[in-house]
């Protein structure tokens, strides 16, 4: 019972600050106004570990690449202390090839559930208060998911339906993929 609740509590703290650096990649892959509570947030939360690995790791094309090697070494903590509370450290070199490919798996669960919320925040912002001043940054974001299939999926009587599309896609993604992939590594997160 301690150990799901220490795991519970590793997975918790472990997503979470992976998930904010996800989301500071993702801000700054989408080109996301800097100026808004949630960049600001992000930054101050994510800037003590941020700027120094950017002096280490370079970035690739234009984006911080440190970011998001940071978040999936937060990940490969987080699978390696669930096993720790499971029964012990991996020995053999197998496993902990094993521990970072789930690692990288997790991140790009992660990855796909902040897509789904993005999509849900815009879609609840577009209907209560689309003058949000979160509603352009949650734009920029699902931007480069919603435009393609805008372009498919016509407006029906004045409604997009290219957030459903989207989360269908989602959804998909993490039924077929992303969990062939969990059960080939095998690990059982």
């Amino acid at each position: 019972m301690l150990n799901n609740a220490a795991i519970f509590l590793i997975q918790a703290l472990c997503e979470f600050f992976a998930g904010v650096l996800l989301l500071r990649f993702w801000l700054q892959v989408c080109r996301a106004a800097s100026r808004n509570p949630l960049s600001a947030f992000v930054q101050a939360l994510t800037n003590f570990v941020v700027l120094p690995a950017r002096r280490v790791i370079p970035g690739l094309w234009g984006h911080d690449l440190a970011t998001l090697v940071l978040a999936w070494l937060v990940l490969v903590i987080e699978v390696l202390l669930i096993l720790l509370v499971r029964g012990g450290m991996p020995d053999s070199g197998g496993a902990i090839v094993t521990s970072l490919l789930m690692a990288l798996i997790l991140l790009a669960r992660l990855a796909v559930y902040f897509a789904i919320g993005a999509i849900f925040v815009q879609v609840i912002l577009s209907w209560v208060n689309p003058q949000s001043p979160l509603a352009p940054v949650v734009s920029a974001l699902t931007r480069p998911m919603l435009q393609p299939i805008q372009r498919i999926v016509p407006t029906i009587g004045m409604v997009d339906l290219s957030p459903l599309v989207a989360l269908l896609l989602l959804q998909l993604v993490l039924m077929v993929p992303l969990a062939y992939l969990e059960r080939l590594v095998g690990l059982g997160f």
